[in-house]
């Protein structure tokens, strides 16, 4: 384990963090919200403690090695979700205590969507920006971001890169270097960001509510403005736009890559994980629609604009709401919950054991029927026309076991704390998943929730955003071995 290299990187990254906090100090200055203070503070300590990191080590040249690129990315999602909580303590409004400010500025940095604050119409907008910006920084991964700055300082990036992209392949990379592949994804992000913003403003939102929904919707977080999050708004157009660009971002950003270079649709279509996701959009849709005006929720038309966006929304663990769909009849606010498991593609900024995996899953519990019924047979799992290695078959399988393990016990430890059932099922599903509203005392927010609720949580989302090997492997006595 290099220590010195990793404390170098570790120093960089939070220096470059810090820079994050001068938009929301300039926000702060322009509506004279009186929280710029909070923000300079907040910078200050945490770039000095970058330098204080980076400076005994800044001459240490060694490489990074994969395990290094697990550690320096578990820290710096632990390290940089505790210093992005500095201005939510700092800040006079809302003045969280540290617990509470962590779970907040985690929650963004995962793009969770949980949240502890209430009235959050009333808040300064200096804070409302941030919160948004955390959400839109975590979307693509800091991580990811900084392969293509970390190369100019020396650091070579592709460790880093491996341990946080997510999906069950993640060796491949769009473009031969994985320097141009980070500017790759940044650059169809950022504009995605862009034209999702563009279309909110159109749609009716201010400026300012444009710029900080789209931050969201892109990073599929779902942090919003206001209480009533999209409802507030109380326009079909706005919920129309934010089920499109919430649907994209769900898709593998390569996905978005090829389609831009080639000026095609084609590589969406043949897809076979593209499909598998807009096959239970589309069902999911339509059984959510139906059921709502067959129980005379709503009427046909409100359903079926209700129903898609509610699935839409927690089926890419985006978390947006326009209605309390925890008060829906019967089974329709569990079955919209367990899509939530499924999240995103891979590759997306989307949560979820991804659908990649769920897909490979149903193909070898079919396998497994057909075995029983020819056992001798040779039947090879295949996505699309390419078979599937075993190895790879494993994986998802080790990852589903270890994925539902760590769910039970975390349920364990919320029951233990005095939660009720379905509280404690769904804060852990919504957070492990980075889905954010969940059922229960948790509908609104999570504010209500003791300390030793919200730590557990806390850990839930960060073992969602790293996939949960990423995190685990650190608590293997095999990982510290010279």
């Amino acid at each position: 384990m290099h220590f010195s290299v990793i404390f170098r990187v570790l120093g960089i990254l939070l220096m470059l963090f810090s820079l994050t906090l001068i938009p929301p100090m300039l926000v702060s200055l322009w509506f004279a919200d009186q929280t710029h203070i909070a923000f300079l503070t907040s910078f200050a300590i945490t770039f000095a403690t970058g330098l204080v990191l980076w400076l005994p080590v800044y001459n240490s040249r060694q490489d990074l090695r994969t395990r290094d690129g697990f550690l320096i990315t578990a820290l710096f999602w632990s390290v940089l979700g505790l210093f992005g909580s500095l201005p939510f303590m700092f800040s006079h409004s809302p003045g969280l205590s540290f617990v509470n400010a962590a779970f907040e500025s985690l929650s963004g940095l995962t793009t969770t969507g949980a949240t502890v604050i209430t009235g959050l119409d009333s808040l300064p907008k200096a804070i409302l920006y941030y919160r948004q910006q955390l959400q839109w920084l975590g979307g693509i991964g800091i991580i990811v971001i900084a392969v293509a700055i970390l190369p100019m300082l020396g650091i070579g990036g592709m460790q880093l890169y491996r341990a946080e992209t997510p999906g069950p392949i993640k060796d491949t990379k769009l473009t031969p270097r994985i320097t141009e592949t980070a500017k790759a994804l940044f650059f169809i992000y950022l504009g995605l960001t862009l034209a999702c913003g563009s279309a909110y403003w159109l749609a009716g939102m201010s400026l300012f509510d444009a710029i900080c929904h789209a931050f969201s919707t892109v990073a599929i977080g779902g942090f919003s403005t206001y209480d009533a999050s999209i409802g507030h708004f109380d326009s079909a157009t706005i919920m129309l736009v934010c089920m499109v660009f919430m649907v994209l971002s769900g898709v593998n950003f390569g996905l978005h890559f090829f389609g831009w270079q080639d000026r095609s649709i084609r590589h969406y279509l043949v897809d076979p994980e593209f499909r598998f996701y807009a096959s239970c959009i589309l069902l999911g849709a339509a059984v959510t629609s139906v059921y709502l005006a067959l129980t005379g929720t709503y009427s046909i038309g409100q359903s079926a604009l209700q129903g898609s966006f509610e699935l839409i929304s927690l089926l890419t663990t985006t978390g947006f709401g326009t209605a309390d769909f925890s008060a829906w009849p019967t089974f329709l606010p569990f079955m919209l919950f367990l899509f939530a498991f499924m999240g995103g593609c891979a590759g997306s900024t989307g949560g979820g054991m991804k659908v990649i995996r769920v897909l490979l899953i149903c193909k070898q519990g079919l396998r497994e029927i057909h075995r029983l019924i020819h056992p001798n047979a040779v039947i090879p799992i295949k996505i699309g026309r390419k078979s599937v290695s075993d190895r790879v078959v494993e994986a998802v399988w080790g990852f589903f076991s270890v994925y539902v393990i760590a769910f039970m016990v975390m349920f364990l430890m919320l029951l233990a704390t005095g939660l009720d059932f379905v509280t404690a099922f769904s804060a852990v599903g919504a957070c492990i998943n980075n889905l954010g509203p969940g059922l229960g005392q948790v509908a609104a927010h999570y504010g209500d929730l003791n300390a030793t609720a919200k730590w557990v949580l806390c850990f839930a989302m960060l073992l969602g955003r790293l996939e949960v090997f990423t995190l685990l492997v650190l608590f293997t006595p095999a990982f510290w071995r010279p």
